[in-house]
């Protein structure tokens, strides 16, 4: 299905930490309007829809929901649901659906609230295997999980606390440059990185992301009306998804999903991790940025750390990596945080990202990560078809 569909239009809005007045519904709907007129579509053009749940107003049938509130009648509905996966896999549901010809042009949008003040007065329903295999012995949640990860690299690998720290100060840098950045104003180095607080050894306060309250979206058409858009169309080369069990149940807790999904996608996309000009890997937290660059290739495993040592990451560096601040520094908007990733490799590809625009816009590598290395999905975008 190389190139059988192209984003041809997007939108994003600025994060913040005040989520009074919003409701998910309300931001997923003005997404989707910026993304609809920056594709030159109207309403009545978009037959698909792609959504994920909110996870502050969740509903059983939230794509009905939000078709309906947008005022469409789609042809094609589609929910997913990956963790932080599932902005990449919503992408390739779409891309699918265009490629089949279920849908002619297809919205993915994603949208939500923090509000950290109500998030735990009812407690999520517990997943069985989570609650009756991990938890008894003191994994409790993703803090500790994606510290334990780094901590067992760098028992193995050698890997140090600045290389980890280096991922967050230079996505901050790239930040700088984005006016939509929660801490586009908030300069960051190696050192703040490690004076901030210990959350949970050996990952500290500003290498863990932070919820916001936001929302993105994009719009997905055939290859036959991507050239007459307005704007470049960004082709969708390849994509691939994996699924692994809890990292506490593998053989290694350190080789993850991405070495397939990866795989998969490279091989649609008839290029490999050396042809990547750009890269916009899933950071919820430094220790994932880190060990999703060595499963998809960019470097061998156990390298990592010397791979982020020796590149600049920044948007004006040799091998740039979450140009728009990536989670850690743009904010996560629930699990829409991955769209934020999409949406910048689409301005990056397109030419349209400004200051921060990298010099060499050729193709786009996008990648998930949902649970604790459990649910992978990856992307290749391009330029040209």
């Amino acid at each position: 299905m190389r190139s059988e569909a192209a984003i041809v239009g997007f939108s994003e809005l600025a994060p913040t930490k005040k989520p009074e007045g919003q409701t998910p519904l309300g931001l997923i709907a003005e997404a989707s309007r910026q993304a609809i007129d920056d594709a030159g579509l109207g309403a009545t053009d978009v037959d698909g829809i792609v959504v994920c749940p909110a996870m502050m107003q969740y509903s059983m049938l939230w794509p009905s929901v939000v078709a309906e509130h947008l005022g469409l009648e789609p042809s094609y509905l589609d929910f997913v649901d990956l963790g932080g996966a599932t902005s990449c896999a919503m992408i390739a549901r779409a891309a699918a659906a265009v490629a089949q010809g279920r849908a002619r042009n297809v919205l993915c949008v994603n949208g939500d609230t923090w509000d950290p003040k109500g998030m735990y007065l009812k407690p999520p329903p517990m997943v069985a295997p989570l609650r009756d295999f991990t938890l008894p012995y003191g994994a409790a949640g993703a803090n500790a999980d994606y510290a334990m990860a780094a901590r067992l690299h760098m028992e193995r690998y050698g890997t140090t606390e600045r290389q980890l720290a280096k991922v967050a100060a230079d996505q901050r840098t790239s930040a700088l440059r984005n006016p939509l950045a929660l801490f586009r104003d908030q300069p960051l180095t190696i050192d703040d990185v490690l004076a901030s607080p210990v959350i949970c050894d050996p990952l500290h306060k500003l290498e863990i992301v932070l919820p916001c309250t936001g929302a993105e979206a994009v719009v997905l058409t055939s290859a036959e009306r991507a050239r007459d858009r307005p704007h470049e169309p960004v082709w969708v080369l390849g994509y691939g998804e994996a699924l692994a069990p809890d990292p506490f149940q593998r053989e290694d807790f350190l080789v993850t999903p991405t070495v397939e999904s990866s795989r998969r996608a490279f091989e649609m996309a008839g290029c490999g991790p050396h042809d990547v000009t750009l890269a916009q890997i899933y950071d919820c937290y430094t220790s994932a940025v880190l060990i999703e660059l060595e499963d998809a290739g960019f470097c061998a495993k156990g390298e990592g750390g010397p791979f982020i040592e020796a590149h600049d990451l920044t948007y004006a560096g040799d091998f740039p990596l979450n140009t728009g601040g990536g989670m850690l520094s743009f904010g996560q908007p629930g699990l829409g945080g991955g769209m934020t990733l999409v949406v910048e490799a689409v301005r990056q590809l397109m030419t349209r990202a400004g200051d921060r625009q990298v010099e060499r816009n050729d193709v786009a590598f996008v990648h998930g990560n949902g649970g604790t290395f459990t649910e992978e999905c990856s992307l290749v975008l391009g330029r040209s078809s």
